[in-house]
């Protein structure tokens, strides 16, 4: 895979929150605005591109039976490191308003899945760039859900009033507008994956994981 597909894939084909699903905590918790979206998407790009570097130059000296603990200590250093900067040089409203979500970048699954799944079997170029789609692709998920949020809940962007005298709606403020938004872009998503289908001949049929035909909850009761 070139240098500039594996780049793309992060943005779009793979990308962690609308096509991965991943990273929803905070995604929904901090996506209240466009500004504290960014911050979060760009401090995690940070992390993702420094780690998979990292872990990519070190993938033949680690041990494969204490490799996540090292991965851990890897992501762990560079959070730390993306922490003090956000403390020193970012806005005071914007450290408090993702407060324990910087640290928790840690357990992030986008983070961690990246560094097992691409970062710890590939060489460093494909590592970095595979980083910065990841982070570039779950920072631009981010802005466009706080974007929608902020809009519809103050009239605002990035703080810049658009829509005088608005009233707000409170809903988008809350953890359960963040669900009504996300899965509003889900289902346009999924709608456009139908409609390609269809204009080219196919069925469209629903990923693998997500179907009944993989699950066996309904099985339960006659084993009983």
């Amino acid at each position: 895979m070139s240098a500039i597909k594996t780049l793309c894939n992060g943005l779009w084909r793979e990308n962690p929150v609308l096509i991965l699903m991943l990273g929803m905590c905070p995604t929904l918790a901090v996506s209240t605005s466009a500004k504290n979206a960014l911050g979060m998407g760009l401090a995690t790009t940070f992390v993702l591109i420094g780690s998979n570097f990292v872990i990519s130059l070190s993938r033949k000296l680690i041990p494969a039976k204490v490799r996540i603990p090292c991965y851990i200590v890897i992501i762990a250093t560079f959070v730390t490191i993306v922490e003090q900067l956000m403390q020193a040089y970012a806005p005071a409203e914007l450290n408090r308003a993702l407060g324990i979500y910087i640290p928790l970048i840690v357990v992030n699954c986008i983070v961690l899945g990246r560094a097992e799944a691409f970062a710890s079997k590939n060489g460093m170029l494909s590592s970095l760039m595979d980083g910065l789609g990841m982070g570039l692709g779950f920072s631009l998920a981010l802005v466009m859900l706080g974007a929608v949020r902020e809009l519809i809940a103050a009239g605002t962007f990035f703080e810049l009033q658009l829509i005088p005298n608005w009233p707000g709606i409170h809903l988008l403020k809350t953890p359960t507008g963040a669900f009504l938004v996300l899965a509003f872009f889900l289902a346009v998503i999924n709608q456009m994956k139908i409609r390609k289908c269809r204009l080219s001949g196919q069925q469209y049929e629903p990923p693998a994981e997500l179907s009944c035909r993989s699950c066996s909850i309904c099985n339960l009761s006659d084993r009983d």
